[in-house]
């Protein structure tokens, strides 16, 4: 259930606090929350719950507040808790009325605000920033952390096309180990043991528990994993013995269960049952046919959704995470695509496009992208529009007279992409996007859209300093020009 608190934004100088004095209006924290609309996000939020059943939930803004301190100031849910109880500006950023020296909520909490504003929702916050931004009167302003790289209302068109759009796809690393399959065969054969342990429970003194093995099975592992060079038939050897040792535990827990019950194990253990299954089925298909690929390949059993990135940089040849689509717009970050699974980022250009279009009314003038993008089909697609794609043509080099200025439009396409590269950037060494701590699906999703939502407010904090400033000197140069006359 939610109780829709009543409307009106709350006043710094109506924030109670016991020792008197009150709230500075040039905290950033008081100004971020001028940025947010937070009543338009309510009546949205308000809607994926009942009126009436259930007990009433956190109103939104502490929820979503909490989360957008916990990733602007690189806290745990424990340390955020904390500082919001310590410090009555993050109080009033998260609506309370008055200082109190009472945590709001546990810490556990934040797990279900994550779950309940999903990335849905986020975008949708996301999309109010970047409209919002737009429509502002003082929009026409320059902006000097902008530079036009994808300023909608770029001068250069053709035809009905106006501005420019830039993609670059990333993906978002997730906080597991390194996955081999001898490791998770390993994981899956101690986690087993323990699935036999507790259905045995209630057999003991009535029958002998069946021979695992584990011993065995640890010093086999134990014996390859810790060598530094090990062959290929050393790990094949291996894994072949690890298959055999998680079949005969998977047998005894499918005889164990006819005498005993699934409703012993915890949601998590029976969770690691299933997911176990569907592994032992791919590692076993991989050993039998001697391949190193598998669809829907499962890294991790603790987290069955995250799959492997091959993304081919010399650092990291493969990540395992979410794969993520983005674009910028006057400075501001956009996520276009959001999949579990890995995708080619050549088939998701013309669809992009094509919302480009559904959200300006027109297609881009061009569209700045990696060489991967350049397919013969989406530059038909792309020379049908009249959008020029950026990099250079398909096919052998010609030698022209133009040579000198294809190379120059290169280098200048290339510049255009430091922007999404810089927001990629900043979101991986400024934010955590560089290692996804959620474990869920949702709440990873959740992690991922907010890092976005908070860079984007910063952003517009910046923006707002520079109106500022720029504000503050053409009315000085106005009064000199006035006194000067």
């Amino acid at each position: 259930m939610y109780r829709k608190k009543p409307s009106g934004q709350l006043e710094f100088e109506e924030f109670y606090h016991p020792f008197g004095g009150k709230l500075s209006s040039d905290n950033r924290w008081v100004k971020l929350s001028k940025l947010l609309p937070w009543e338009e996000i309510e009546r949205r939020y308000e809607k994926s719950f009942s009126q009436k059943m259930g007990a009433p939930a956190k109103p939104l803004r502490m929820a979503l507040g909490a989360l957008i301190i916990k990733e602007r100031c690189g806290f745990t849910d424990e340390e955020t808790v904390e500082q919001i109880r310590e410090n009555p500006y993050l109080q009033y950023f998260i609506g309370l009325k008055a200082y109190t020296d009472e945590a709001p909520f546990n810490p556990s909490t934040m797990v279900y605000f994550r779950m309940r504003i999903g990335l849905e929702i986020i975008d949708e916050i996301n999309e109010m920033i970047v409209t919002g931004d737009r429509r502002n009167d003082e929009s026409n302003i320059a902006d000097p952390d902008n530079d036009d790289e994808n300023n909608v209302n770029d001068g250069d068109n053709g035809g009905d096309n106006n501005g420019k759009l830039i993609i670059d796809a990333t993906c978002t690393p997730a906080d597991i180990r390194y996955p081999t399959d001898l490791s998770s065969l390993n994981e899956g054969r101690e986690k087993l043991e323990k699935i036999i342990d507790v259905l045995h429970e209630p057999l003991k003194g009535k029958e002998k528990k069946p021979r695992t093995y584990r011993q065995k099975a640890r010093k086999a592992y134990l014996k390859t994993a810790k060598k530094r060079k090990r062959t290929q038939k050393e790990i094949r050897k291996a894994i072949g013995k690890q298959l055999g040792y998680v079949s005969r535990d998977l047998r005894h827990v499918e005889e164990l269960v006819k005498r005993s019950s699934l409703e012993l194990l915890s949601r998590y253990q029976y969770k690691c049952l299933l997911v176990i299954q569907e592994l032992y089925r791919q590692q076993k298909k991989m050993y039998d046919a001697r391949e190193h690929s598998v669809e829907n390949r499962i890294v991790s059993i603790s987290q069955p959704h995250i799959r492997p990135i091959v993304r081919g940089k010399v650092s990291a040849p493969t990540e395992f995470g979410a794969k993520i689509s983005l674009s910028p717009v006057d400075g501001f970050a956009r996520i276009e695509k959001f999949s579990w699974e890995t995708f080619n980022e050549s088939t998701t250009l013309q669809e992009e496009i094509e919302r480009y279009k559904s959200r300006h009314g027109f297609y881009p003038v061009s569209v700045h992208v990696d060489k991967i993008y350049r397919t013969r089909r989406n530059i038909g697609y792309c020379k049908k529009n009249n959008i020029r794609i950026s990099g250079p043509p398909l096919g052998r080099p010609r030698k022209d007279d133009n040579e000198e200025l294809r190379i120059k439009q290169e280098k200048q396409d290339l510049r255009e992409r430091v922007l999404i590269e810089g927001k990629i950037g900043e979101g991986k060494r400024r934010y955590s996007m560089a290692r996804i701590m959620a474990k869920l699906p949702d709440t990873s999703e959740s992690v991922i859209g907010i890092i976005f939502l908070v860079m984007n407010l910063e952003k517009k904090l910046r923006l707002l300093f520079v109106r500022f400033l720029l504000r503050f000197v053409s009315r000085n140069l106005w009064r000199h020009e006035g006194l000067s006359a």
